[in-house]
């Protein structure tokens, strides 16, 4: 007997057999089992995840021998002749190259004759969105009062190009992508089945790679089977996906924390002589980065069983949630910019470096730095009891900040200090649109709005720190609460002004005797947004 592929011969018969679509599921089987059935289903999802096959068992427990049901018996006549695809009454049609009215029409034609062997003449129409304007518009009758023996099932990757006048006359499911887990879980059945040896990590691979397509995951499994002589390893899988050793990716983030550049660019080297996919190294850097986050916000997120756990939470540990997200954006910017690049090894290598160029210095690194600035802006007091000449003293002290700035109390006006400080660009938009609520010696908290809290983005900041401390003549520390604020911030100040200005000048204008009597005399009317007050 001639071998059958995985992805067919592993074809769900039945609803329980079915992974991954239980909302669907329940929904069908509800409906049949309360024999409240629909004349017209439309099923809709990417490539791969149970459309057709869904269909199928649908037109199964339609025609049952046993009668409507929704665990058809698998063993009657018609259950065996629609598995096999050789059911009279199941007429199924691809839309792609059956697209012509008359087609359709000839279709359609048949459908007012009784069944020849089921209970129901079952059409499925696969990537009903291919037909023709002509054809759906030739269908819509049949589609939307069709005989009580006939049932329609529709299937598309694309609903947004079927017209609604056909959407709205069926029972509307879409089908969810495969998770990874899911697929590797089944994969793991049907290798025990088989009994082929695996490896899970193997068999996660695969699962990534399918991208939520069970379909796509049993071929890939067939050519892992074909590549690793019956077995599948996970090296051989990786082999023959050209997909990255996860190694690689933690060394990478494992590097830039500890700074070392000569092992990034020994990294990079390594992977350009094994001919790995840079573009497919970032993509999954980027998972892998978003997997640290998550568990950096929801702890507990990796499973315990997870061979890189102990890896996972290192780096969760060591990497601030700040700056994982700013890796993300490395990430995913250096995979779009790898077209642009030199080459691609040139394109991977600038991007683990910016990861380093723009990596957080160390906690020590940052104390070292907050108590360097406290001292050079702390006036060197000098006992009277100690003897020493004037000049001395005056190396030890720094120059004594000028009256009009030392302390200023949280009653300080923002508007007038933000006005005076040196910046601009997104450092100036984040001062304008801040409000002060406490100010002392050490530290500045600012308020700002959830809805320009996209304006913390660095290094707008810490920019703003620094301008403070040459603005006040001490070291300040800059802390931010995101709420709504509670007084009229700079920015607030100078779009009420620039609205009143406006109103003024539209005022003005149409005081204005001649304007007046343009309007009057010709008809005419007046575009505001036309005027612009004199600055």
């Amino acid at each position: 007997m001639s071998y059958q592929v995985l992805a067919r011969k592993w074809r769900p018969r039945n609803f329980s057999s079915l992974v991954g679509q239980e909302h669907v599921v329940r929904a069908l089987t509800h409906a049949l089992s309360s024999q409240r059935l629909h004349h017209a289903y439309l099923f809709t999802g990417t490539r791969g995840v149970g459309k057709t096959t869904i269909a199928r068992i649908l037109a199964k427990s339609l025609n049952c021998e046993t009668g409507v049901t929704a665990t058809p018996c698998g063993t009657c006549s018609s259950c065996l002749e629609i598995d096999s695809g050789r059911f009279v009454d199941l007429l199924e049609v691809d839309a792609a190259t059956n697209t012509r009215v008359d087609e359709m029409r000839q279709l359609l034609e048949n459908a007012i004759y009784a069944p020849t062997r089921g209970r129901y003449k079952v059409y499925v129409i696969d990537e009903v969105h291919m037909l023709s304007n002509s054809a759906f518009n030739a269908m819509l009758k049949t589609l939307e009062e069709p005989p009580d023996h006939v049932k329609f099932i529709l299937a598309t990757t694309d609903p947004q190009k079927i017209p609604v006048t056909v959407l709205s006359r069926c029972l509307q499911f879409n089908l969810k992508q495969m998770p990874p887990l899911a697929i590797t879980t089944h994969l793991a059945h049907i290798l025990q089945a088989e009994g082929v040896k695996f490896v899970l990590p193997a068999l996660a691979l695969i699962a990534r790679s399918a991208a939520g397509s069970m379909r796509d995951a049993l071929s890939l499994l067939d050519q892992a089977i074909a590549h690793g002589a019956g077995e599948v390893e996970e090296g051989q899988v990786r082999a023959m996906l050209g997909t990255v050793d996860l190694d690689y990716l933690y060394s990478i983030l494992e590097s830039v924390q500890s700074g070392d550049t000569g092992e990034l660019t020994r990294i990079a080297a390594d992977m350009a002589v094994r001919s790995l996919s840079f573009g497919a190294a970032l993509q999954e850097l980027a998972a892998l980065l978003t997997r640290l986050q998550i568990e950096q916000l929801v702890s507990g997120s990796i499973d315990e069983e997870d061979p890189d756990r102990s890896r996972l939470l290192g780096l969760a540990d060591q990497l601030t949630p700040e700056y994982v997200q700013l890796a993300y954006q490395i990430v995913i910017q250096g995979r779009a910019e790898l077209p642009l690049a030199p080459d691609e090894y040139a394109g991977f290598l600038m991007t683990v470096l910016r990861l380093h160029a723009f990596r957080p210095e160390s906690v020590a690194d940052i104390v070292s730095s907050v108590e360097s600035g406290i001292r050079q802006n702390v006036r060197v007091q000098i006992p009277k009891a100690v003897s020493a000449p004037a000049e001395h003293t005056i190396e030890k002290a720094m120059v004594v900040p000028p009256a009009n700035r030392s302390l200023r109390s949280e009653g300080a006006n923002w508007h007038e200090m933000v006005a005076a400080l040196q910046i601009n660009g997104l450092a100036r938009e984040l001062a304008q649109n801040c409000e002060l609520r406490e100010l002392s010696e050490s530290e500045c908290i600012l308020r700002i709005s959830p809805a320009q809290g996209h304006l913390q983005m660095k290094p707008a900041p810490e920019k703003l720190r620094q301008a403070l401390s040459d603005y006040l003549g001490r070291a300040i520390v800059l802390r931010f609460e995101l709420a709504q604020t509670d007084s009229e911030t700079p920015a607030a100040t100078v779009g009420r002004e620039r609205f009143q200005r406006q109103e003024q000048a539209i005022a003005s204008i149409e005081k204005d005797l001649f304007v007046r009597g343009v309007i009057e005399s010709c008809g005419a009317s007046l575009v505001e947004s036309s005027i612009k007050p004199i600055e």
